[in-house]
């Protein structure tokens, strides 16, 4: 072979042809869950996103399902960084998502959704009959401390159902064993949301965090005694900071309903609010940079504390209830009291009970999706990928499963009931008056859903 010469350019010197993107979906309900699947999309394409010569772009869209916790876009601003520009985030039914992923062409679709939402879209995922399908995967936000069977079963027949420790891991393969269904879509990973740096005491810093819950407690007498409690302890240490972190603002909506928010249960507590007593909102993250103290009834904030090694209480005050969420964690050594708290008591997390968690405080949270991440990728190379497979079927359950299709207007096979996919867009004009006129329905909509229903769902009460 001939030496090259100098103007004779090397083939491997040759820039590389752009390869075709990998296309994501994200279809969220709420604004935690959109934190949740934004992310989770992220940490499943990290590996092809590198910036090696092999690399593959990724291109992830955001859609938010219409409903009563469809998130403002305050919310989506608050839930912190997750690589998807929110205003490239757009609302959608769920006939408008199921159209919009039969003519994008998605590679990886991630529902984060609700389970009766999760089945709905894998039913008329499977009814759009489509020549390749995307890679469908789903999982949970945070702790799974209620409707374990119910909540797995409407997530069945995902490719990929993801388990946020060995200790979920365990339960959900149990219970799809338990009823026949396949349980090969289980995998093990971690929380998306988990970073930060490691907790690193400051001098002269001494902050006390109160982790708000929407629904837990519900009642107005416990919501009360625990902010009552807060402040107490805000008066009986006046040199800490004492931190009421919320979720949203009255009338927006969470992942769950809250009908009684601290804030206008702090304007009707006597005596006012200490100088030291302050309520927030924000990023969670950012949040925990400056605690020395997480305290919560059972939030996911805890597993999220617990990763940077900040101490973390959960309280018993209320009891240790199936209700409240906290009976998740008997063995964890986080259980306590505000008694206790008030005299000083930080509590010891056990070894044993974080390394079953998925908290992931010894280091290897790296690691945690590369088993996901592989699934992924095995997926995707696959030639053709088999039909969607809900346990849930019009046979196996055929007094439940309509009703819940329905909710997302499609029929008992899953395609879309009569009248719900919305007609083509005449022209710009009246097209821009029909999205004026949606947009004004949305408003009426969630009016309606946060503010009308719980006022006369508390006269009810009376």
């Amino acid at each position: 072979m001939p030496p090259r010469t100098s103007n004779q350019a090397d083939p491997a010197d040759a820039p590389a042809e752009p390869r075709q993107a990998l296309r994501v979906a994200v279809l969220a309900d709420s604004d935690t869950r959109w934190k949740w699947g934004a992310l989770t999309a992220r940490r499943l394409t990290a590996e092809v996103a590198g910036d090696g010569r092999d690399a593959r772009p990724v291109e992830v869209s955001g859609l938010l399902l219409r409903g009563r916790a469809t998130p403002t876009p305050r919310q989506l601003a608050e839930v912190g960084e997750v690589g998807i520009d929110a205003g490239r985030v757009r609302e959608v039914t769920a006939v408008e998502f199921l159209h919009t992923v039969r003519d994008e062409g998605y590679d990886v679709v991630v529902l984060a959704l609700v389970g009766g939402g999760v089945q709905a879209m894998l039913h008329g995922l499977a009814a759009l009959r489509l020549e390749r399908r995307p890679v469908i995967v789903t999982g949970y936000v945070g702790v799974v401390y209620e409707k374990l069977s119910d909540g797995l079963l409407l997530r069945h027949g995902a490719d990929i159902v993801l388990a946020n420790s060995a200790h979920d891991a365990e339960r959900f393969r149990a219970v799809y064993e338990g009823v026949g269904a396949d349980a090969s879509a289980v995998t093990e990973a971690a929380l998306p949301f988990l970073g930060g740096a490691p907790y690193a005491p400051e001098e002269g810093r001494d902050t006390v965090v109160f982790a708000a819950q929407p629904s837990v407690p519900a009642s107005r007498a416990d919501r009360t005694y625990l902010l009552r409690r807060l402040v107490e302890h805000a008066r009986l240490h006046p040199r800490r900071e004492v931190l009421l972190k919320l979720r949203s603002k009255p009338g927006e909506h969470t992942t769950h309903i809250e009908e009684l928010p601290y804030q206008k249960l702090a304007q009707k507590l006597p005596g006012g609010l200490p100088p030291n007593f302050r309520l927030v909102y924000g990023h969670m993250g950012e949040v925990l940079d400056r605690t020395d103290l997480l305290v919560t009834v059972s939030s996911t904030a805890a597993l999220e504390s617990l990763h940077r090694r900040i101490p973390t209480a959960v309280l018993t005050d209320l009891g240790v209830r199936e209700p409240l969420g906290n009976h998740h964690f008997v063995g964890s050594g986080l259980l306590t009291s505000w008694d206790r708290l008030d005299g000083g008591h930080h509590p010891r997390p056990d070894p044993e009970w974080l390394a079953g968690q998925g908290v992931a405080a010894d280091g290897s949270y790296g690691t945690a999706y590369d088993t996901a991440r592989a699934k992924v990728a095995g997926l995707l190379a696959e030639d053709q990928l088999p039909p969607l497979a809900p346990y849930y079927t019009p046979t196996t359950a055929p007094g439940y499963l309509p009703g819940i299709l329905a909710r997302h207007h499609l029929a008992p096979d899953g395609t879309p009931l009569p009248g719900a996919a919305a007609p083509p867009e005449p022209g710009r004009v009246r097209g821009a008056v029909r999205e004026t006129v949606r947009n004004a329905a949305r408003g009426a909509y969630r009016h309606g859903v946060q503010r009308v229903a719980p006022v006369i769902r508390r006269m009810g009460e009376l």
